[in-house]
């Protein structure tokens, strides 16, 4: 018996290691999803509870607001998705962002 442990992945065959590669992968992509959306479910409570201080403040609301909509809506309802990327344009121009 030794100290240093065996590498597995060199004993078996190319099959089983993609296999195993893809089911890590899989496991540290849930894992990132999992942690974004605790850290957005932070975030939209912070900002449901604080109160915006300033016109710019409530900007960066909307936006993740209008962002969830958007996210939402169909492929096809285009006409929506112009009024939303217009919308948010207007922020960007009248912020003094662009």
């Amino acid at each position: 018996m030794t100290d240093h442990p065996v590498d597995l992945d060199k004993h078996r065959g190319m099959a089983a290691q993609k296999a195993t590669d893809l089911r890590r992968a899989l496991a540290d992509v849930e894992a990132h999803v999992r942690e974004l959306r605790e850290r957005e479910a932070e975030l939209e409570h912070r900002m449901m509870t604080v109160p915006a201080a300033s016109w710019p403040e409530a900007a960066v609301k909307a936006r993740h607001l209008l962002n969830l909509y958007a996210a939402s809506l169909p492929a096809e309802d285009t006409r929506h998705r112009a009024l939303v990327a217009a919308l948010l344009d207007d922020f960007v121009r009248l912020s003094g962002e662009g």
